[in-house]
């Protein structure tokens, strides 16, 4: 239990400041890029040409590595809260690097994720089993394939709510990298690679990542972050207890429920502070780039007309 602790703290706090470079990386690259498999190549080249998206790469990668381990070892409604805390460590960088300040609300909500963490840590029982499952393999695939599609569709459109729908679809494949880590077998390489989660789990990832990105274009990064934090955090959660008998302990249900409210509450109102509002801004001055550039000047984004203020 301490081991998965701990993996997915640090997974949050490496995904805390890979969130800001992705953002900065992300909104460098042209708008107009559509999820086109004609396309899908010079997108993800636009993008790897940039500095702080490639950096945030790594850093994304080195995460999943340590998230791995806590989906591993801890039942799914801890390991996505706790990843869910890297929101607590984009909005503390923001305040020492960004000269940002934090509201009453959002120190609450600082409180609220931590104080949400340490009731599941208390109340959580044992990982549920890991053995195949053979209709969530399934809908896993179809998921993915619908995910796929939906997004395809989603990104032909620069409408605000494209950007929030990419974020929703985003969060969805981020969960089916969740749950496709518990379902790999721990036997032997042949049972591994006749696993289907051993290819949903890249792919979902894969596509996740480039539908998140796609919607850090298009509008506020509180609309592209609010649904892809809500869903990847509360569908592995609900499939764990639901599906993969993730246990609480004894007369901790009350205590688990209200940790994970709290957590993921505290997580939705700090989503702001991956606006990299400031970040942004700069690089653009440094560019010399016009104020037409995908994240403006150092503008708050929340004066943004696409929605209200980052993943």
């Amino acid at each position: 239990m301490l081991l998965g602790l701990g993996a997915a703290l640090g997974a949050a706090v490496v995904f805390g400041i890979a969130a800001i470079l992705q953002a900065v990386g992300s909104r460098k690259v042209p708008t107009g890029s559509e999820l086109d498999p004609r396309r899908l190549a010079g997108f993800v080249v636009a993008l790897l040409k940039q500095p702080a998206f490639l950096a945030a790469l790594v850093l994304n990668l080195a995460g999943f590595g340590l998230h791995f381990v806590a989906l591993r070892l801890l039942p799914l409604y801890l390991a996505q809260a706790g990843i869910a805390a890297s929101l607590v460590v984009t909005a503390l960088l923001a305040t020492r690097l960004m000269s940002d300040r934090l509201s009453a609300i959002e120190w609450s909500a600082v409180v609220g994720v931590c104080v949400g963490l340490g009731l599941l840590a208390v109340s959580a029982g044992e990982a549920g089993h890991s053995a195949r499952h053979h209709g969530l393999s399934i809908g896993l695939i179809v998921g993915l394939v619908a995910i796929a599609v939906l997004g395809g569709l989603a990104s032909r459109s620069q409408h605000a709510s494209s950007t929030a729908l990419l974020g929703l679809l985003a969060g969805l494949g981020y969960a089916g990298v969740a749950i496709s880590a518990r379902l790999l077998p721990d036997g032997s390489i042949g049972e591994l690679l006749s696993a289907p989660a051993t290819y949903t789990l890249p792919l979902s990832g894969a596509l996740a990542f480039v539908l998140y990105s796609l919607a850090l274009q298009r509008g506020s990064v509180t609309l592209a972050t609010t649904p892809m934090i809500a869903l990847q955090t509360i569908t592995p959660a609900a499939v764990g207890v639901l599906v993969l008998d993730d246990a609480v302990r004894d007369g901790w249900y009350a205590g688990a429920l209200g940790g994970f409210v709290l957590t993921a509450i505290g997580a939705l109102i700090l989503v702001r502070f991956e606006s990299v509002k400031d970040t942004s801004g700069e690089a653009a001055g440094a560019d010399g780039v016009a104020g037409g550039s995908a994240t403006g000047s150092a503008t708050s984004t929340e004066a943004r007309p696409a929605g209200p203020d980052p993943r």
